[in-house]
């Protein structure tokens, strides 16, 4: 969001007050905050450690278990199906809960089931179902965490903050997506895939460790008397994003492109190992490769907001998002790989542009006692899609082959940019400070002291 935009607008609602240092911006920004170093070290480490999963994971189905395409199909869909169960409850009980220890409890518990899969190898116990349960129980375990990290960043930071936190989180979390399949490849190159699921669990560990560490006094969640019931807190997260005419459309847009993004990721490493024929190390070089992009795309997204405008940023990443993954199916061994790198850089680039400028919009604009029931509301779509995505992309592999199948998922992923010109976001520069629209029964949000 532009300053000029911000002066334009109408005041955004007060936020719960934080942990900050006295005194205007310093150079560095937030480098500055300990207390967001902290959540940004942990989640560093956690995003390098799951996205290490998202390789060992299917190599361990494949290469141990002997794995058909629809099984680890369905492995991608287990993570993701808790989003479609409990997204919309666990929404509305984020907003009331203390949000850090949630979180310290979401990476303690995911820790725990990582470490259960070496085990049940090491006893040769290990199955396709362990995996499944494994990455079930991760799934709602990772409901719960990111649900209630949306929510505890802005406590954190001031809402002018948020755009840098926003941007300075994805650039690790896409730096991650380089870092993490490469050691993966690597570690189950040299001792196996089994054992790379090692560093997953301890990087949700370091990530509890770095939580616990933060110093900030997180204001007790509102609990108004008279609160209204489950079921109408719920419809207030769902109605706010169906009456709001930008969530609205960035929700549509997210479920959309999700279908194809995750449907052709999830028999990516199917298509790399037993149609493009190349070993696991190779894979993981492969997959890090394809998410390079996203790294510049975080670094550079706040300023591509700043000069072109955060609508229009929207717009340009949506534009880089689609068409380029029709590079994808192209691969092929020795310089043919030289296509899918290509493609799922300039993809990466243009999620992480999405995500940062996306990300800082909703925690910026959404009144903060909405904010977990409207960005799970949002994920339930954008989320719920993912195991119909992956089954979907699975279905397709096993009868036509994973080429064909990710010909078909990144044909889809290009056309959904069209999606973002139904609503107003192509007649704007920037999106605006403050929504329009607020439940009639709902109270103004408290100010907050110190804001």
């Amino acid at each position: 969001m532009t300053p000029a935009a911000r002066r334009a607008a109408a005041p955004a609602p007060a936020r719960a007050a934080t942990h900050r240092p006295a005194g205007g911006p310093r150079r560095g920004g937030l480098l500055w905050h300990r207390d967001f170093r902290l959540l940004w070290a942990g989640q560093t480490a956690s995003a390098i450690g799951s996205n290490v999963t998202t390789v060992a994971l299917p190599l361990v189905a494949v290469s141990v278990l002997d794995a058909g395409t629809l099984q680890v199909a369905v492995l991608t869909a287990a993570a993701w199906l808790p989003w479609l169960l409990i997204g919309l409850p666990a929404g509305a009980w984020v907003d009331q809960l203390p949000r850090r220890p949630l979180m310290v409890g979401c990476d303690l518990i995911s820790a725990a089931l990582f470490v259960s899969i070496p085990v049940a190898a090491a006893l040769d116990l290990l199955t396709v179902g362990h995996l499944l349960a494994v990455a079930l129980g991760a799934g709602v375990a990772r409901v719960f965490f990111e649900t209630a990290d949306q929510v505890y960043l802005p406590v954190l930071l001031r809402p002018d903050q948020l755009p840098e936190g926003n941007a300075k989180l994805q650039a690790t979390q896409t730096a991650s997506y380089v870092l993490g399949p490469g050691l993966a490849g690597l570690v189950a190159q040299l001792a196996g895939a089994v054992t790379a699921l090692l560093l997953d669990a301890l990087s949700f560990l370091v990530s509890a460790a770095c939580l616990l560490r933060i110093r900030a006094t997180e204001p007790p969640p509102a609990r108004p008397a008279g609160a209204p019931s489950l079921r109408r807190q719920i419809a207030d997260g769902l109605t706010f994003v169906a009456r709001d005419p930008y969530l609205r459309v960035l929700t549509g847009y997210g479920a959309a492109s999700n279908i194809g993004l995750v449907g052709y990721q999830a028999v990516l490493v199917v298509f790399l190992v037993r149609t493009v024929e190349l070993p696991p190390g190779l894979v993981g070089a492969v997959v890090g490769a394809m998410s390079v992009g996203g790294v510049l795309g975080a670094l550079l997204a706040t300023t591509v907001s700043r000069r072109v405008g955060s609508a229009r940023a929207l717009l340009l990443a949506a534009a880089l998002t689609g068409p380029p993954a029709l590079f994808v199916p192209l691969a092929r061994p020795g310089a043919g790989l030289l296509w899918p790198v290509l493609g799922g850089l300039l993809v990466s680039l243009g999620v992480a542009v999405g995500n940062v400028v996306k990300g800082a919009f909703r925690q910026a604009y959404t009144p903060h006692h909405l904010l977990g029931r409207v960005t799970v509301s949002m994920h339930l779509l954008n989320y719920g899609m993912i195991p119909l995505a992956a089954l979907l992309a699975g279905t397709f592999g096993a009868a036509l082959g994973p080429r064909t199948a990710i010909w078909l998922m990144t044909g889809w992923l290009a056309a959904s940019p069209l999606l973002l010109l139904i609503g107003p976001l192509r007649r704007r520069r920037d999106l605006p400070a403050a929504p329009a629209y607020r439940p009639a029964h709902l109270p103004a949000e408290p100010v907050a002291p110190g804001r």
